[in-house]
């Protein structure tokens, strides 16, 4: 399932649990938690645009070579720029912290940051952020360091510490993949992208993958996809792609905030009314519960306090949809039974459904 949506948004906890019940016939909480969990059949990863996503044993090589790695270079470049100003260490002291890092985490086996900090050198030191200014604020460089490591494929995110919305977790070292060179895994993350989300604009890719326009390009060139017209612009899509499609039934579907379908494009028109951006999106951009019916988004939902859910539609949709929306919505709070949860980016029309 994972793969089918290229990977998964695991920036907000619950959003995988919540993708994974939208889209599996019959969820189940404590299978979603293995997978996710037992590092054997997917990875947390830090990739596309420094986000954490999760995705399949299979294209994590791809992710790391494609994405992962440059954003591992641009962070530890600009915490060296940091650590120099502020007259902590230079390039090589900072190689020394991070080796020792890696060096505890293969003798422990795992460990949280708070630990690694207190265990390694250095690790602990804090930078000041903003310094003079009145929101002048400290934070550990363990963070920074672990950060980078992860991007680059050393580290990876293991044992949850707290509940199953928590962001708490400890490292653990990550697990040898293939080496891939960067240009052949940018052409494959696009023709899997074009798979999953294709036909899409130029914008499109290179938003969602936070490459150069000229990087974009050279990979999406080397697919070997095909321009195509979408409304009033020019899309690509795979030669194998180009033919009509047999048009499906319509269905329902609740999505979470940061679900990988509405993050998978940067322009939204062709799904959802540009009217309906302010009550669904927080002031990031970043996306809220969505419901869905025959392609668009028709509304929004969200958790109540008291565990029930609540949707709005903010299009006028027939009984067909009303009923399959309904039906859903018991389906996800079955799924749920007595768990809760609030999304990390909260949207106006989420916080109004929870009030």
């Amino acid at each position: 399932m994972a793969g089918a949506v290229l990977a998964l948004h695991a920036t907000d906890a619950a959003t995988v649990y919540l993708t994974a019940a939208a889209r599996l016939a019959e969820p189940h909480h404590g299978e979603v938690e293995r997978a996710l969990y037992e590092r054997e059949s997917l990875l947390r990863m830090t990739a596309m645009r420094g986000t954490l996503f999760v995705t399949t044993t299979d294209l994590a090589p791809v992710l790391l070579a494609a994405a992962g790695r440059s954003t591992a270079a641009g962070r530890t470049k600009h915490l060296l720029g940091q650590l120099e100003q502020g007259g902590i260490g230079d390039g090589e002291w900072l190689a020394k912290v991070t080796r020792d890092a890696v060096a505890v985490l293969h003798e422990r086996g795992e460990a949280t940051t708070t630990e690694l900090a207190a265990e390694v050198p250095g690790l602990e030191r804090q930078l000041v952020i903003s310094p003079g200014k009145k929101y002048e604020s400290r934070r550990s460089i363990a963070t920074d360091v672990l950060f980078a490591l992860a991007a680059d494929g050393r580290i990876v995110r293991a044992t949850r510490r707290g509940g199953w919305t928590s962001n708490q977790h400890a490292w653990a070292p990550a697990p040898e993949l293939p080496d891939i060179a960067t240009a052949s895994a940018r052409t494959e993350l696009v023709r899997h992208w074009l798979t999953a989300f294709g036909p899409g604009t130029l914008a499109d890719l290179k938003w969602w993958t936070g490459w150069t326009v000229t990087d974009t390009r050279k990979a999406l060139a080397a697919t070997g996809a095909v321009e195509v017209a979408l409304d009033e612009s020019t899309g690509y899509a795979l030669p194998e792609d180009v033919e009509p499609v047999t048009e499906t039934a319509p269905c329902a579907a609740l999505l979470p905030a940061l679900d990988p379908t509405p993050m998978g494009w940067r322009d939204r028109d062709f799904y959802l009314d540009p009217a309906h951006r302010p009550a669904l999106f927080d002031r990031m951009g970043n996306i809220g519960p969505t419901v869905w019916w025959d392609g668009r988004i028709v509304g929004g939902w969200a958790q109540r306090r008291d565990g029930t859910l609540a949707y709005r539609l903010l299009t006028a949709v027939g009984r067909e949809a009303r009923l399959a929306i309904e039906a859903e919505a018991a389906r996800l709070a079955a799924f749920l039974d007595d768990r809760r949860f609030i999304p990390a980016y909260r949207t106006p029309l989420e916080r109004e459904l929870a009030g």
